[in-house]
């Protein structure tokens, strides 16, 4: 299975220290449907600084249909988008 980066909505909470806590994404799903996850624990946060890569990582947990799911969240500084790694038919 391919991995590919698909562009999300984010509804984050920017901290007065400057952290990113995302809270809910909206992903349109195969029928070109928005579709709302919200997020409920962020698992796992890092930050990559490659040459004119720079992100943040979020490996997150949401529960989508009763059903429990992580997923990768990354946010690119330079860009300042949204985007959700792999594969997101269970959307």
């Amino acid at each position: 299975m391919q991995q590919r980066m698909q562009p999300a909505d984010v509804i984050c909470l920017c901290e007065a220290g400057g952290r990113i806590q995302p809270l809910r994404v909206r992903l349109m799903d195969e029928e070109q449907v928005y579709q709302r996850v919200d997020i409920e624990q962020i698992l796992r946060r890092d930050e990559i600084h490659h040459t004119g890569a720079e992100a943040q990582i979020f490996l997150c947990r949401a529960t989508v249909g009763e059903i429990p799911r992580v997923f990768e969240l990354k946010y690119l500084l330079r860009s300042h988008r949204w985007y959700v790694q792999g594969d997101m038919r269970w959307i």
